[in-house]
């Protein structure tokens, strides 16, 4: 999605959100990721204005203080940026890919099946398993932090038993222009 972003010709606009769908926004973030209501207030403060910044191919970017908090695509679920998820990690699901994806990841690549499913990859076990459509914090092999979001394309059972084709479509990573922004 930010492999190619410049802020100057890819923004179309930035717009107060209203504080009506800014509680439909709170809403949706409290149901999409694994966080309390305290927590969420810490990242986003009800006193604080959020501001939507428009950006080509229907993508939706979030600020407070200008800061890039979370984005969209389309009315799809709410994705939070690489830099939040390194401040509060345990807000979307873990996957972990093996130190031979992690080339491929850095370039922008969906990620496939057998890298998740080799011995250095990590899949939730059966009990924890995510459905497909799942916003998923991507982790390296030998890594500490979170190398990229993404949204799982098959279920993590369906992804152990196929064990081909794309697992988790890409999002956002590390070094991408969506990364290099700190401000909007």
């Amino acid at each position: 999605m930010f492999k190619k972003f410049s802020p100057t010709t890819d923004i179309a606009g930035h717009t107060p959100v209203k504080t009506s769908i800014q509680r439909g926004i709170r809403a949706g973030i409290l149901s999409q990721w694994k966080i309390e209501p305290e927590t969420l207030e810490a990242i986003w403060p009800k006193k604080e204005g959020l501001v939507l910044v428009k950006c080509r191919e229907h993508i939706s970017i979030y600020t407070v203080h200008n800061e890039p908090l979370l984005f969209q695509h389309f009315d799809g679920p709410y994705y939070p940026t690489l830099q939040l998820l390194h401040k509060y990690p345990y807000i979307l699901p873990m996957v972990k890919v093996d130190r031979g994806a992690i080339r491929f990841l850095l370039a922008g690549a969906h990620m496939m099946c057998p890298g998740l499913t080799s011995v250095g990859g990590y899949l939730p076990p059966a009990d924890a398993s995510l459905p497909a459509g799942t916003p998923v914090a991507i982790h390296a092999e030998g890594k500490d932090n979170a190398v990229g979001i993404g949204i799982t394309k098959l279920g993590t059972e369906e992804m152990r038993k196929v064990n081909k084709g794309v697992g988790v479509e890409l999002a956002t990573y590390l070094g991408d222009d969506l990364w290099a922004l700190q401000t909007l």
